[in-house]
């Protein structure tokens, strides 16, 4: 049955001829075409685009759908016959004020009196039609039902036409949802929806539901016949192709497209038709979380590409095509769209055992068959981390300095100590005896090695002095090196595919400049499983994302390598010596120290950090000659970051051991005993610097004497910048500093707020500074006098400064934001 007369068959045939030749020709097509969306002119789209683009080029007057409104209404109970003279005739019969709504079935009354007081349902509705001859009531629509009309009168023409247009796509909505809800022959219902197609792109109606509404019932339809032919599958996705052009699939359709791609990756329709639809998904859609399904099917059209021949290629081909050819991507969420998909596709690898694996009773009696009961303190859930290292045999160790080590607890069970071989100093890192075989966990068909946990080891880790005041050695380095601890997941075939895809579409999306900051923002909270994290191969992946961060000079990119906050390990953390993601020897650490050492992060905070937590790993990387941790060891002599004295004696010792680390120390000593002469007492207390002057000018001045009586310094309307701050923090009696006109910036600020907590007054005025910079005096809690006139100080920050400043009582802001 066609509603729209001939302009549905029509449109139906030339459809069909076309869904013939694309059959014919679909094997000996290229399996991707150009993917770019301004070049979707591939065969199977170009009829439904261009249908289309006509029909919104040819039409006219454009009306919002109506739902309901007031209008007037006249009901005339006659024979059809007799309808001419009544309408013609100057007796008017009586008219009644209503408020109709439109329902999906039948028309009804907000007030169900008079002409309305049942309602009027569409299958009832034999015509619809204008009345527009000169007689006839103005701005009448005319509703022919068995036995009389309806005539519903307007206050304008437009609301006339809108209630004409609004009440015909109601009726015929409402009929097609009743032929496609029980189908009985598919050639017809495929007619059918091609009309249904039609009526769509040419009704005059500007709505959402315009579109969305024909989608919805054939993805009703879909749902209800399972059944269907892969064929009949194909061409009703064709039939639909131009709804799609503007539309996203609701969910039904989208896990039909989802199970298409599965089943027929290869086919023509998921490249021709679901391109244009999952490029606009990407370029528009604001959250997958309100339609997970539309991240679904973008996820399995991936997978379908990658089916292709061309694999990977093709998929890398599609991600190119989305950036678009230029530097800038015009399309602002195409790039968190993608990474939301590749972390849901990632996640969903290891879905099945993280659900059970606290819950599995597999896993528990894995758990308890691995641990004896009275060694296990407290009891812990499985979780796929690195184990603690397994011990080494106990040795009689070689001081790495003249001093003594720090003094370490002896083992439960010492074995007898002349047999056991001692570690020189100069010898290279010590080969360790292997753990035993891993335990092998088969859970949900996920395997899973496990080290067996070595409680001595994790016990002479963490022995020492009583004090608690020891620092980690060479030797606890080296027993938490990568060779040692071995820990991989096996996923299935198909998960392994998965994993390996999306690994590499983020490999992809590293390497465009432009998508790089926002890409490490969204990744450095680590939003993967700690089971993906244990995975080689997708570590293996995932370490040239963090290469890559951790090359780019931006400093809104390599900054994402540290923790989001405090006390949460960041990709720093993680690809470090000993780390659960390190696979290498401390190369890519090493890399990740040198760009954060050469950005602002030279400050006694990270150096603390590296301390604490990264000081063994340095200390082996220096061992072996890296000059960025040679640096990293000299800074933490110099800035008296290591407090113990063995273990400052160990580092000078680790120094020594190479040419460059000797070189460098050397260089060091020359330093310190220069800070020593430039802070002996004497000097002059007041010192101005000529204009013109340049942070050489000034290391040469300081180094030309003892300035230990420095308290005021003016450097106003010299040409310093944030390089002297090196200079400056060596003058440990200065109190008053005049920076007035300089390109004194950011990353100086931060290094005096960590040096100079003596200084009182401090003139900023006209000078580079940002809130980035100004926010580290907040810890210079002995300032009185600051001058920020003429700067980038914006309000909070200067109400922040405020608030942690207590003894700040004379401030200029005059000409900043906070004026």
């Amino acid at each position: 049955m066609d509603f729209n007369g001939g302009s549905g068959g029509g449109g139906g045939g030339g459809n069909e001829l076309h869904n013939n030749q694309f059959y014919q020709c679909e094997e000996s097509k290229p399996l991707l075409g150009e993917m770019s969306e301004g070049n979707n002119n591939t065969k199977l789209g170009a009829g439904p685009c261009k249908r289309s683009l006509h029909h919104c080029s040819s039409s006219g007057m454009r009306y919002k759908l109506l739902h309901e409104g007031d209008i007037q209404v006249c009901v005339v109970k006659h024979p059809r016959t007799f309808l001419s003279k009544i309408l013609t005739s100057k007796f008017l019969r009586r008219w009644e004020p209503h408020h109709l709504t439109l329902t999906d079935s039948s028309l009804t009354s907000a007030t169900p009196t008079g002409y309305m007081e049942a309602s009027l349902s569409y299958s009832s509705i034999e015509d619809l039609q204008l009345l527009s001859w000169d007689n006839a009531p103005k701005y009448c629509v005319q509703l022919s039902f068995p036995g009389g009309t309806v005539l519903l009168q307007a206050a304008n023409s437009y609301l006339r036409d809108q209630w004409f247009h609004s009440l015909q796509w109601k009726k015929k909505i409402y009929k097609y949802r009743k032929v496609l809800n029980n189908p009985s022959r598919w050639d017809v219902v495929l007619k059918e929806i091609r009309a249904l197609v039609d009526m769509a792109l040419t009704s005059p109606l500007q709505d959402e539901s315009i579109h969305q509404a024909p989608l919805h019932i054939i993805s009703t339809l879909l749902a209800e016949n399972s059944n269907l032919s892969t064929q009949d599958h194909e061409n009703i996705i064709v039939a639909i192709a131009p709804l799609l052009e503007n539309n996203h699939p609701p969910p039904d359709l989208c896990e039909f497209f989802c199970k298409h791609c599965r089943e027929r990756p290869r086919s023509m329709v998921v490249i021709e038709v679901f391109t244009p639809v999952v490029q606009r998904i990407l370029k528009h859609n604001m959250d997958f979380g309100k339609c997970p399904r539309l991240r679904l099917f973008t996820q399995e059209y991936i997978l379908a590409l990658n089916e292709l021949n061309g694999g990977m290629e093709v998929v890398k081909k599609f991600v190119h095509s989305m950036h678009g050819p230029t530097g800038q991507c015009p399309h602002p969420r195409v790039l968190p769209n993608l990474v939301a998909v590749c972390l849901a596709a990632i996640y969903s690898c290891y879905e099945e055992f993280i659900n059970s694996r606290d819950n599995s009773p597999s896993l528990k009696e894995i758990r308890n068959g691995c641990q004896q009961q009275n060694d296990r303190k407290p009891p812990m859930p499985l979780r796929l981390l690195r184990p603690e290292p397994p011990t080494p045999p106990p040795a009689t160790l070689l001081p790495l300095s003249a001093a003594p080590s720090p003094a370490q607890p002896p083992p439960s069970n010492p074995p007898n100590p002349a047999a056991a071989p001692s570690i020189p100093i100069s010898s290279p890192t010590p080969s360790l005896p292997l753990s035993p075989p891993p335990s092998v966990v088969n859970s949900s068909e996920i395997l899973v090695e496990l080290e067996r946990n070595n409680n001595s080891a994790n016990a002479k880790r963490k022995g020492g002095p009583a004090g608690g005041d020891s620092e980690p050695n060479l030797i606890d380095c080296l027993l938490v090196s990568p060779a040692v601890n071995t820990l991989s997941i096996q996923l299935p075939a198909q998960a392994d595919r998965v994993l390996g895809c999306f690994a590499l579409i983020l490999k992809m999306l590293s390497d465009f400049d432009d998508w790089r900051p926002a890409l490490a923002s969204l990744l450095q909270p680590i939003p993967f499983p700690k089971e993906a994290l244990a995975h080689a191969k997708f570590t293996k992946e995932l370490k040239y994302v963090i290469q890559r961060f951790a090359e780019d000079p931006r400093q809104e990119v390599h900054s994402c390598l540290l923790s989001v906050r405090s006390g949460k390990d960041g990709w720093f953390q993680l690809y470090s010596p000993g780390g659960v993601a390190c696979d290498d020897d401390g190369e890519l650490f090493a890399s990740m120290v040198h760009i954060l050492m050469g950005s602002c992060y030279k400050t006694k905070k990270f150096l603390l950090s590296l301390a604490e937590n990264k000081l063994g790993p340095c200390m082996l990387l220096a061992l072996r000659g890296n000059q960025t941790m040679v640096e990293i060891l000299c800074l933490m002599l110099e800035y008296n970051i290591i407090e113990n004295k063995d273990t400052q004696l160990q580092i000078i010792s680790t120094l020594e051991s190479t040419q460059v680390g000797l070189r460098m120390y050397e260089q060091l000593c020359d330093r310190q005993r220069e800070l020593k002469e430039l802070q002996r007492k004497g000097g002059p207390t007041r010192l101005t610097l000529p204009s013109k002057s340049t942070d050489a000018d000034l290391a040469r001045l300081l180094s030309s004497g003892s300035f230990g009586n420095l308290e005021n310094l003016s450097l106003a309307f010299t040409n310093v910048t944030s390089a002297c701050a090196e200079q400056l923090i060596k003058l440990p009696s200065l109190k008053q500093l005049n920076l007035w006109s300089t390109q004194f910036g950011d990353a100086g600020l931060r290094l005096l707020s960590e040096h100079l907590a003596c200084l009182q007054v401090l003139n900023l005025c006209e000078t580079p500074v940002t809130d980035a910079g100004l926010l580290a005096l907040s810890s210079m809690k002995s300032l009185c006098s600051l001058n920020m006139n003429s700067t980038k100080l914006t309000a909070d920050t200067y109400e922040d400064l405020k608030a942690k400043l207590p003894n700040l009582k004379d401030v200029d802001v005059r000409y900043t934001e906070a004026w």
